[in-house]
C-alpha cells in the first residue's frame, strides 16, 4: 500500500496501539483521536459521548479506523456499565461515521469495530457472515453499533465491520487476564469446557485489519476469527501444553455465574465463528492454530 493518511480512534487499546505500530513502522502518516484537546498535529479530538469530532483534523485522510470503545470485560455487567459500554461504541461510531460523511474529500474507506458477540450463542455450529444477529445484550448491541456507521456507508464511503474474536495477547483483553494464571499453575477450563471460543492471534487481527485497508472492493462484516475454532476444553490443554504448566483447575458455572453475573452467560457460552469471507478474500493467517497463538503471545 502507498504511503497513506490513517486516522484511528481507539489507538491506545490493545489492538489499536498494535495497529497503530504497524502502520507507523511502515512509514504511513497516523492521525490519533484523542478525548482531550490535540497537543500536535498527528492528533483529532472528540467527544464519543457528546457526538462530536474536530473534522478539520480528518482532513486528508485516506482511511478512518475505529477501534474505540470501554471494555466489554472490565467490569461486572450493572446496567450502569452497559449503558457506558453501548454508548461508548454506538454513539463514538455515529459521531466519525457523520464525520466522515461531512468531509468535502471523504476517506476512501471506514472500517469500524465489530464482534462475534454479534452472532450470540451458536452452540456447536459453525457460523459465518452470513449468520443472523443473535438474542442478548452483547448481540443488541453489536446490530446498534454496526448501524451506527450508515451515515459513512451512504455518503459512499466503503465501510467494513470487524467483527474480532478473542484476540490472544499477553498485554491485555480476556487472554491478558488468563497468561498470569496459567503461568501460575492456576489456569483451567471454565464451566464444562465444551463451549467454543472463537480466537485470533493480535499479529492476525492487525494484519486482517491492514489487508482490509488494503482492498478497495472489501466491504460490509468480516469475521476476525482463526479458521478452526476450538472448545475452552482444548484452548485450556493448550495454554499448559505450550507454557508448560499444570491446568487442572475447573471453575462450576455457579461460581462463576455468582461472580460475574450476567456476563457469565457469554463466557460460558458457545461461539463456533469462521472468517469465511475474510479467508475468500485471500487473507492467509501467520498464525492459524492455537498452540502457535499462544506461543507468539507468550
Amino acid at each position: 500500500m502507498e504511503r497513506s493518511r490513517i486516522a484511528v480512534a481507539g489507538a491506545s487499546g490493545l489492538i489499536g496501539g498494535a495497529l497503530v505500530r504497524s502502520l507507523a513502522a511502515d512509514g504511513h502518516e497516523v492521525v490519533r483521536l484523542v478525548r482531550r484537546a490535540a497537543r500536535s498535529a498527528d492528533e483529532v479530538c472528540w467527544d464519543p459521548a457528546g457526538r462530536y469530532v474536530d473534522t478539520a483534523g480528518l482532513a486528508g485522510c485516506d482511511v478512518v479506523v475505529n477501534l474505540a470503545g470501554a471494555g466489554v470485560g472490565d467490569r461486572r455487567w450493572t446496567p450502569e456499565y452497559k449503558r457506558l459500554v453501548r454508548d461508548s461504541r454506538v454513539l463514538g461510531t455515529a459521531a466519525l461515521a457523520e464525520a466522515v460523511a461531512a468531509l468535502p474529500r471523504p476517506p476512501r474507506a471506514f472500517l469500524n469495530g465489530s464482534a462475534i458477540g454479534f452472532y450470540g450463542e451458536t452452540g456447536d455450529r459453525a457460523v459465518d457472515e452470513d449468520a443472523p444477529p443473535g438474542d442478548g445484550f452483547l448481540p443488541s448491541l453489536c446490530v446498534e453499533w454496526e448501524q451506527a456507521a450508515a451515515p459513512a456507508r451512504e455518503a459512499g464511503v466503503r465501510t467494513v465491520f470487524l467483527r474480532t474474536g478473542l484476540v490472544v495477547a499477553r498485554g491485555g483483553g480476556a487472554w491478558g487476564r488468563l497468561f498470569p494464571l496459567f503461568r501460575a499453575g492456576l489456569g483451567g477450563r471454565l464451566g464444562d469446557g465444551r463451549q467454543y471460543w472463537s480466537y485470533i492471534a493480535l499479529h492476525d487481527e492487525v494484519a486482517a485489519i491492514r489487508h482490509l485497508i488494503d482492498r478497495d472492493t472489501l466491504s460490509g462484516p468480516f469475521n476476525l476469527t482463526a479458521p478452526e475454532p476450538l472448545t475452552n476444553r482444548e484452548i485450556t490443554e493448550a495454554m499448559g501444553r505450550v507454557l508448560r504448566r499444570p491446568a487442572v483447575f475447573a471453575v462450576p458455572a455457579p461460581v462463576l455465574r455468582a461472580v460475574l453475573g450476567e456476563m457469565a452467560g457469554d463466557v460460558l457460552g458457545s461461539q463456533r465463528v469462521v472468517p469465511r469471507r475474510l479467508l475468500e478474500s485471500g487473507f492467509r493467517f501467520a498464525f492459524p492454530g492455537i498452540d502457535e497463538a499462544i506461543r507468539a503471545a507468550a
